[in-house]
């Protein structure tokens, strides 16, 4: 069955294929299913993503470096979940995603998980990662 619901992922600096290729490095089962880029002539910067859609541990995204400059970026109120299974991946990953962006809430236990942390990454994406 073809998934029909899609996170989709709106970069404005020309930053979605760095941030796709990033994120296919963390996680397992990772790759680009399709990538179409600008040509000459069109309205988005020459080589920058057109669309593209990529897999994350088997879930599919979207991404797309948008032509038009929006007043708007990423909020924290829409993150990703991972569910991890060791604290070694939820370790690694924090690390990772928190490198070059800002912590929202630290690695800590919460009550509702033994260890929990909340991430927004370098490109503004939020993460929230989760000992399951």
């Amino acid at each position: 069955m073809t998934q029909k619901i899609h996170t989709f992922l709106m970069f404005q600096n020309g930053e979605a294929e760095e941030a796709m290729t990033f994120y296919m490095s963390l996680f397992d089962d990772a790759k680009v299913i399709h990538l179409e880029r600008f040509g000459p002539g069109e309205p988005g910067a020459e080589g920058t993503v057109k669309h593209a859609t990529f897999a994350l541990a088997g879930q599919e995204y979207m991404c797309l470096d948008s032509p038009t400059p929006h007043d708007f970026d990423f909020t924290p109120s829409m993150s990703l979940f991972v569910g991890c299974d060791t604290e070694e991946e939820l370790d690694r990953l924090y690390a990772a995603l928190a490198e070059g962006g800002g912590e929202l809430m630290p690695l800590g236990s919460y009550g509702f998980s033994t260890k929990f942390g909340w991430v927004n990454d370098r490109f503004g994406v939020s993460w929230q990662l989760n000992l399951a």
